[in-house]
């Protein structure tokens, strides 16, 4: 047995000995700190291993007037949008309601329609959720945080 395998069955056995309630408590705080890393990463415009998103198709040369770009994804990062729940068992971070498809869309970068009658148009790949060492680093701290309170 490794020693890294053998330390991880230590701590899921310290964190079984908590209380549900504050097992759960610790999953809510980490879910919260995943979610505040996800919006910081897309107001970023980049994907969580910190390479840019594929910026946006260009305009034809003759386009309307008076029309503003935001940047992308502007609304889907609000907490409207961007859940974070947890369990006693589990944290996650995920999109509700409509925008589970666009996200999934620009995600895996996949073909859809942008407008109800318009034909298919394939999308860029753009991560929009996951995890990188930074992330990592803070659940762990998360989780010896509730083990010493």
């Amino acid at each position: 047995m490794r020693p890294l395998e053998s330390f991880a069955e230590r701590l899921g056995a310290l964190i079984n000995n908590l209380e549900p309630s504050a097992q759960k408590e610790m999953a809510r705080a980490i879910a919260k700190r995943l979610r505040a890393s996800q919006q910081q990463n897309i107001k970023r415009q980049q994907a969580p291993d910190g390479t840019p998103f594929k910026p946006r198709r260009a305009e034809p040369v003759r386009k309307k007037t008076g029309r503003v770009k935001r940047e992308m994804f502007a609304k889907l990062r609000t907490a409207k949008y961007m859940k974070a729940k947890a369990t006693n068992s589990e944290a996650s971070v995920e999109f509700v309601g409509k925008v589970q498809r666009m996200a999934r869309v620009h995600h895996y970068g996949l073909r859809d329609r942008p407008a109800r009658g318009s034909k298919e148009v394939p999308y860029d790949e753009r991560p929009l959720l996951g995890i990188n060492k930074g992330d990592l680093k803070s659940i762990e701290n998360e989780i010896i945080k509730s083990l010493l309170i």
